[in-house]
């Protein structure tokens, strides 16, 4: 089975619902709590595992009740996770308003996640012996780079999700297999407010680009073309905290399936991820929560019958 390394962002999410989200100065009552498990690296990992596939998780976590809670979680999950480090910092956190129209905004503090700045011997390894690595823009730049270059040179099939937006070297996007940004995102790295423009421009010599746009679908692009509008799957949807981290985490899973490392992905193997992501995600979106949201394999596999 093709291996999934995860290098990304651990986090306890702190979750308010509230009717709506307070001006400024202004004191409101919230309509309940919860923490969840959560952070994007987290989030795609737990997604992927919980769709069939074989996932190690590399990031950073605080000797801390969150750092063991996310532990065990990764565990429960079939996760592996020997080289997930213990940081001298509290475990990153989200804190997140969920309003009742399911939209959401979050602020993240780092915390373990900011002290992962370089790939331990091990955990190099553990990319080596990968055939995928899925990264996001939570961890710091320096660990992406050393991150992408490994992955490159061992021929692995590498996916960035470039959230949130960041300073990224000359060349960083060009060099990755898949970039998945939302229509925000991708307008912020492009200059393109049109999401199929953006969509090609980021696919521009040689990379897929998925511009995913909510509840209008997702923009799959191939080396300055774009290939098409996926369609969304309707759903009303509760809370769509982690719709994004559910799509990235099922199409990598869906595109392992029969994998062979070092070829490329064909037009008909990412439409068809696209299509089993795209039912994930909307899996997801109806319910609460970052990580307790993500379906597992027969929930999908329903649907696609």
């Amino acid at each position: 089975m093709n291996t999934i390394a995860v290098l990304g962002s651990a986090n306890m999410d702190l979750v308010v619902r509230q009717a709506r989200l307070p001006l400024p100065g202004e004191t409101i009552f919230g309509a309940g709590f919860s923490t969840v498990p959560g952070g994007k690296g987290l989030n795609q990992a737990v997604a992927a595992a919980r769709l069939g596939a074989d996932v190690t998780f590399l990031g950073a976590v605080g000797a801390d009740a969150y750092g063991t809670e996310l532990r065990a979680l990764l565990v429960s999950e079939g996760i592996r996770s020997t080289e997930l480090a213990t940081a001298d910092a509290p475990t990153g956190t989200a804190h997140i308003s969920v309003v009742d129209s399911g939209e959401n905004s979050i602020v993240v503090v780092s915390g373990a996640n900011a002290t992962v700045t370089t790939l331990s011997v091990e955990q190099r390894a553990v990319v080596a012996d990968s055939s995928f690595l899925v990264m996001q823009c939570e961890l710091p730049t320096r660990v992406l780079v050393e991150g992408l270059a490994l992955a490159r040179a061992a021929g692995l099939f590498t996916v960035l999700t470039p959230a949130p937006v960041v300073p990224l070297p000359p060349g960083f996007l060009a060099s990755v297999d898949l970039v998945v940004p939302n229509q925000g995102e991708a307008a912020e790295l492009t200059g393109e407010s049109d999401p199929v423009r953006a969509a090609e421009v980021l696919s521009a010599g040689g990379t897929w680009a998925i511009v995913t746009l909510g509840s209008e679908g997702s923009v799959v692009a191939y080396d300055g073309e774009a290939l098409g509008l996926a369609p969304a799957r309707p759903v009303t949807a509760v809370d769509t905290t982690a719709a994004g981290d559910t799509f990235v985490g099922a199409l990598v899973a869906r595109l392992a399936v029969g994998y062979v490392r070092g070829t490329a992905i064909t037009p008909d193997q990412m439409i068809e991820g696209v299509r089993y992501a795209t039912i994930a995600s909307s899996i997801a979106v109806t319910r609460a929560g970052a990580t307790t949201s993500m379906p597992a394999q027969a929930e999908v596999d329903a649907i696609l019958r």
